[in-house]
């Protein structure tokens, strides 16, 4: 027995009073009115209700060591990165290393692996895989579709795995930016229950009038809470709050913690937000995360205080495994698993002809996953193109790490870079090496840091290089969290004195290869028209 006292937030009933909890083993055997108790919150924890785990670079054990420290007592965790370099495999890998993890992860079943025919990927899940991993106790939900218009056009193949996931009565997740009207109805209909890609209010509106529930993102590259904030008022109990990606160094600082403070300075009732933030996922996924009610698993959170949630502990079946800044998982060795078959490639095979100067750049915007395009030109010296700096056209290409063949090569803006290059193996959703910068040189250099480390990131200027090696997939580390948080933080740094303005410059980079998100993307094959779904 363990008894817990404090000041409880009763969500459903919208009420704080004094109790204590009393703990019998893992769950909540009562919960009773006291008439004092300490100033202290006892109240459900956070849960992220979409998020690639891989995204943070950092193994589910490594990402629950920090956030833990937030407050996040479980997550709705899409494998999906992992999924497309190692197929099921990467999928049975991230669930067995989070077993000792003490924070839930709840993972799906990947929908779209590869996301399009238009790229190489390492893997395949096909609806044969997709029965499989739906029988599995480990599976909670079928993972975000992306291949909305194999939905639209009842393509039989995608409607075998949505009906692998009805069958064991788990949910659909939805991808579908910008789908509204009689298609998103449709969309709807076919059993696909939520969307983290809404970036308009009036798209929110439109999917939530046909029954869908919005999860309103806030990540490391995509930033929808300022557009989608408006719908806690009077939908609360229709939305989710997720990151979908975050980077390790924004991992540090907060996690759905950050959006709840967020929401209670912009003056939202505490029990909506509380609502979304802590109860939405548990009863929409049927999450195995306790809620504080009579019976349940004892998974809460104590905060200090119901403006800045400073949490105080974390709590997981009753036992405490954060306390006053410290987390209680130990160290931990994590095995490596990869899918990297491709050898040191030269300058000159970053060569561009002038035959592509008509094909329009690309437009990178900050915090958003969404591409512009424009009809910019680079420079054009001896019949090849090459990046126009003064004008911040720079060299963009995309390399298949899995097999040897020709690099594709295109040009975009907004990355500012002045002299140098950056390369990435986290490159949405085939995970194929991504670089840009200045020079052929510089792109050689920086890409052969990383076929040298067999995945991760790195950054060229001058006679200067850093790289971080993920040698896990080429997404994770296998290093303990705050070794790669502080790695990432430095070549982050590096990077944005090389000029680049953007926030947060390696996660708006691995999106520039995420073919399914408008509008003009690059993979490996070639400059993509991502509205019209074909090559330039």
């Amino acid at each position: 027995m363990k008894t817990i006292t404090g000041q409880f937030v009763d969500i459903r009933n919208r009420s704080i009073y004094s109790a204590e909890l009393i703990i019998s083993g893992h769950r909540i055997e009562s919960i009773n009115k006291i008439t004092e108790a300490p100033n202290q919150y006892i109240m459900p924890g956070f849960i992220d209700a979409h998020i690639h785990i891989e995204s943070s670079m950092l193994v589910p054990y490594e990402f629950a060591r920090i956030a833990l420290g937030h407050g996040t007592v479980a997550t709705i965790s899409d494998p999906h990165e992992i999924a497309n370099v190692m197929g099921v495999e990467g999928v049975l890998y991230m669930i067995d290393n989070a077993r000792d993890a003490q924070l839930k992860f709840h993972f799906g079943a990947p929908s779209c692996v590869p996301a399009t025919s238009f790229e190489t990927a390492g893997a395949v899940i096909d609806a044969e895989d997709i029965e499989q991993l739906m029988a599995l106790d480990d599976i909670y939900y079928l993972s975000e579709m992306m291949n909305y218009p194999g939905v639209l056009h009842n393509d039989p193949k995608i409607y075998q795995k949505i009906k692998a996931a009805q069958k064991h009565n788990k949910p659909v997740d939805g991808h579908a930016p910008g789908l509204m009207g009689t298609d998103a109805e449709k969309y709807i209909s076919a059993g696909i229950s939520t969307d983290h890609e809404c970036f308009m209010l009036k798209e929110a509106l439109d999917k939530l009038s046909h029954g869908m529930k919005i999860i309103i993102r806030e990540g490391s590259a995509a930033k929808n809470y300022d557009a989608l904030h408006s719908l806690i008022s009077d939908k609360a109990e229709h939305l989710m709050f997720c990151s979908d990606d975050k980077h390790p160094d924004d991992l540090m600082e907060g996690h759905i913690n950050k959006l709840v403070q967020r929401s209670i300075k912009l003056g939202y009732d505490l029990y909506d937000v509380l609502q979304i933030a802590c109860i939405n996922p548990v009863e929409h996924y049927k999450m195995r995360s306790g809620t504080l009610r009579i019976g349940d698993p004892a998974d809460f959170i104590i905060v200090s205080d119901l403006e800045t949630f400073k949490v105080i502990d974390t709590y997981i079946n009753g036992q405490s495994v954060f306390h006053k800044g410290h987390t209680t998982l130990l160290d931990k060795e994590h095995p490596i698993i990869n899918q990297f078959n491709i050898h040191k490639i030269r300058k000159e095979d970053f060569k561009t002809p002038f035959s592509q100067l008509n094909f329009p750049v690309i437009n990178a915007i900050d915090g958003s996953l969404i591409t512009e395009k424009s009809n910019d030109k680079p420079s054009c010296i001896d019949g090849f193109l090459r990046s126009n700096i003064d004008q911040d056209i720079l060299k963009v290409a995309v390399i298949n790490r899995y097999q040897k063949a020709p690099i594709a090569t295109a040009f975009i803006k907004n990355f500012d870079l002045t002299d140098g290059a950056i390369a990435s193996t986290v490159a949405h959703d085939s995970h194929n090496i991504i670089a840009v910068g200045t020079t052929d040189e510089f792109l050689c250099r920086a890409v052969n840091l990383l076929i040298n480390s067999k995945g991760g990131l790195s950054a060229v200027n001058g006679s200067i290089e850093q790289s971080i090696a993920l040698p896990i997939a080429g997404l994770m580390s296998d290093t303990d969290a705050l070794t790669i948080v502080k790695a990432y933080a430095d070549i982050d740094a590096f990077v944005k004195n090389m000029g680049c303005a953007l926030s947060a410059p390696y996660m708006t980079l691995s999106f520039m290869a995420l073919l399914v998100i408008p509008k003009i993307k690059l993979s490996d094959k070639g400059l993509f028209d991502a509205e019209l779904f074909e090559f330039f």
